[in-house]
């Protein structure tokens, strides 16, 4: 039998010796729940500024400040609501941010200099995968533009501008809603016009018709059916089955100064993602305090049905889907995979957001904390994956396992010039 590190009712005497000894150890004292409270791996700054954008996918920074999940792990989570993505990547690149709920490739984008300033990033965990759509207005809707197939063809009969909207230039959305037109024989670059839109704006931008359609996070999709101005002619996770989405993200520089306190971020944020799938109480929860003023601003109602996976595309079809919003999955959502950071390369590249291939792998391996999150996830004994990549099959058929990037972003048909 192992003598306990403190023992139940210490003398004063025992405490002091004991203490004494960890300190000289260099070791941390173990708090429930596996924190570390002292030594070498005390979290180097206890207040961390965490930025978020209005969207369900906000939720698992934000419940991890709420439900005091990060006091657990020494530090104290302030969530600083931000109005663009063009203002989290800003405010993480001039250290106003420590970090974000962001999107992956802003982070990857801003690692290379695509878009805006160029700065080294890493990439500290995965918040969630699928529960972001693309909305086609009522007005293109009615006229048979319910789904990819129709909108090509009421684009074909009526030959006009057809403006559709993303939320940043290198993100998930630009790139779910590049990939989705290209399946469909629209070439993004060629055949519409592409804007950027920050997230909470896109149903007010709908409304007076400055766009066809858009692909934004949720609750804004859901939002544009209950306001009868939008239906949704796709999921994401149609157009690939548990996509990687937002990203816990910070500079490359934060985590070599406070590899400490990333870790306990990380810890915090994967702890108030168990909590979150854990039930539907928990799911409730979750949706009536994201759904305050203070954070996305928005009606319950529109949150609180996808989040569950249940569905209606605002034209009399409703249905269950097992694919939803997803924040931790036993882990499985959670995990870095090089491969996730890697297709969003390939997807700029595709684009000519990037003019020659980069370094695929290296880019990936240098930015994604895969290292950092194990150390996370076996202090929470999360299991994690025995491989840095993983194969998809996308909604048309193409298969992803990061093995050949150069070949895979060269092999599509539809392409920038």
């Amino acid at each position: 039998m192992t003598t306990p590190l403190f023992p139940v009712n210490p003398s004063r005497r025992d405490f002091i010796q004991r203490a004494a000894a960890v300190t000289a150890a260099g070791s941390a004292v173990a708090l429930p729940g596996g924190a570390w409270a002292a030594g070498s791996d005390a979290p180097e700054k206890k207040e961390v500024r965490i930025g978020f954008i209005p969207l369900t996918d906000c939720a698992s920074v934000v419940m991890a400040s709420v439900m005091k999940f990060d006091e657990k792990y020494g530090i104290k989570i302030i969530p600083s609501k931000e109005s663009s993505w063009a203002a989290v990547r800003d405010k993480l690149v001039n250290g106003e941010l420590d970090a974000a709920h962001v999107l992956y490739g802003l982070v990857y984008g801003v690692h290379l200099g695509v878009s805006g300033p160029k700065k080294d990033m890493a990439v500290l965990m995965t918040l969630n995968n699928n529960g972001q759509a693309i909305t086609l207005s009522k007005k293109l809707a009615d006229k048979g533009a319910v789904d990819g197939a129709g909108l090509a063809k009421v684009m074909k009969a009526e030959p006009r501008e057809y403006t559709f909207a993303q939320t940043f230039p290198t993100g998930t959305h630009a790139m779910w809603l590049y990939y989705w037109l290209a399946s469909n024989g629209i070439n993004p670059m060629s055949d519409a016009k592409v804007i950027t839109v920050p997230p909470p704006q896109m149903v007010a931008n709908m409304r007076v018709g400055n766009m066809d359609g858009f692909c934004v996070g949720e609750p804004w999709n859901h939002r544009a059916i209950i306001d009868g101005i939008g239906v949704t002619a796709t999921t994401t996770q149609d157009i690939w089955k548990d996509h990687p989405e937002k990203v816990l993200g910070c500079t490359a520089e934060f985590v070599q100064k406070n590899p400490n306190t990333a870790r306990a971020m990380i810890m915090a944020v994967l702890d108030a993602s168990r909590w979150i799938d854990a039930g539907l109480q928990n799911k409730m929860k979750m949706a009536e305090t994201i759904a305050e003023k203070s954070y996305v601003n928005t009606s319950v109602d529109a949150i609180n049905q996808r989040i569950l996976g249940r569905y209606q595309n605002g034209m009399g079809k409703t249905w269950d889907d097992p694919n939803h919003m997803k924040f931790f999955n036993d882990g499985a959502v959670n995990y870095p995979y090089l491969s996730d950071g890697m297709w969003f390369l390939t997807q700029h590249k595709r684009w000519g957001l990037l003019k020659s291939d980069p370094d695929y792998l290296g880019v990936a391996k240098a930015i994604n904390q895969t290292a950092l999150y194990k150390e996370a996830a076996a202090q929470l004994k999360v299991s994690v994956p025995k491989s840095d990549m993983r194969t998809s099959k996308l909604g048309d058929g193409v298969v992803w396992d990061g093995s050949n990037p150069a070949k895979y972003a060269a092999s599509f048909k539809i392409k920038a010039a």
